[in-house]
């Protein structure tokens, strides 16, 4: 075991053995390693000083975290990622969701695999200036369950943060796996010494992250799944039978408003999914004094986008969900100072 590594077989949560509480916390409990670590010298973690070498030389490094699974936050990631190479940064993607890596899968990059350089490794590039960095790309099965424990999952997180040559960028975007876990903790504390710019968080109308627990400045929150919203012609109209069936109308229903009321082919509209009679994230951030940077609907076009690995800002099919991450994009950089703001060519 190296000065700075956390033994294969230690416990999950382990402090790593160059902490102040290694064999002495709650989590030493029972684990073989506890009485070394507990007598061991401390000192500087080595991984340190080559993450912040390796860091220098990106200027911003934005965490996307979410209190549970399923709101949307690495959706959320990936367009994000898109719509700032868009203005033409250069911008890095890392996926530490290591449990469940779906970021390859929304940059269409599935299959691909990490390549070996002198510099070190090498992200896959789905623009020049658009690099990602996933566990997704070392399973040979993109649907394989990864289980492992917090060490190894510690472990990887600084290899990808010491090991993987980004080269100059302007942004690095993280992905973070939903909840408060190891990896969390394994990321701050990796890039706080860095210039960590902070943290997004992607919340639904119904569940808020608790953004106190997140251990880091909180650039601002999304609320996503905000109301489903689409135009009034993408919809399928059903209507109840007496005997429970529903039947399909959708053909009459149309052609009806294009007779009677065309200007209504051209509506869009909007329905509550989630309770949001709590206030939502809205009220979380008036509490907590941290910026809400908006909301964006449940957008099935979006939905789309993300399943074929494209960006939502090409083409004019998510006429709902691009206008609003466009306009949470732009208060993000604005609201902190991230350089230029998005342009309309976005």
């Amino acid at each position: 075991m190296e000065n700075g590594d956390i033994p294969e077989n230690a416990n999950d949560h382990c402090p790593g053995p160059q902490s102040e509480s290694a064999g002495k916390s709650d989590a030493c409990e029972g684990c073989p390693n506890q009485q070394i670590c507990a007598t061991a010298p401390k000192g500087p973690d080595p991984d340190l000083v080559a993450i912040a070498e390796r860091m220098a030389t990106v200027k911003h490094k934005i965490l996307v975290l979410s209190g549970k699974g399923g709101v949307g936050k690495s959706t959320f990631s990936a367009q994000l990622a898109f719509a700032l190479a868009a203005k033409d940064f250069q911008v890095g993607l890392l996926d530490i969701d290591i449990c469940g890596p779906s970021i390859p899968k929304m940059l269409g990059l599935e299959g691909q695999e990490i390549h070996q350089s002198n510099l070190g490794w090498s992200p896959v590039y789905v623009e020049s200036n658009l690099g990602v960095m996933s566990i997704g790309f070392m399973l040979p099965n993109p649907d394989e369950a990864v289980i492992w424990r917090g060490p190894r999952k510690n472990g990887l997180i600084k290899q990808f943060l010491k090991d993987v040559y980004w080269g100059e960028l302007d942004f690095l975007i993280v992905d973070a796996p939903p909840g408060t876990s190891d990896e969390h903790i394994s990321i701050v504390q990796c890039l706080d010494a860095t210039g960590l710019d902070g943290a997004i968080i992607v919340t639904t109308p119904q569940q808020v992250s608790l953004t106190d627990k997140v251990g880091v400045k909180v650039l601002g929150v999304v609320e996503n799944m905000s109301g489903l919203c689409q135009p009034i012609r993408d919809f399928k109209f059903l209507k109840m039978m007496d005997n429970g069936e529903q039947k399909d109308v959708t053909e009459w229903i149309l052609e009806y408003m294009t007779e009677k009321a065309p200007e209504m082919l051209n509506l869009i509209a909007c329905t509550e999914v989630f309770d949001s009679s709590g206030g939502g994230a809205v009220k979380m951030c008036n509490e907590m004094g941290v910026p809400f940077l908006g909301k964006v609907p449940l957008d099935p076009q979006l939905c789309k986008a993300a399943e074929e690995g494209r960006s939502c800002f090409a083409g004019k099919d998510c006429i709902v969900s691009a206008p609003a991450l466009k306009n949470i994009i732009e208060k993000l950089m604005e609201t902190n100072g991230l350089s230029m703001s998005v342009s309309n060519g976005v």
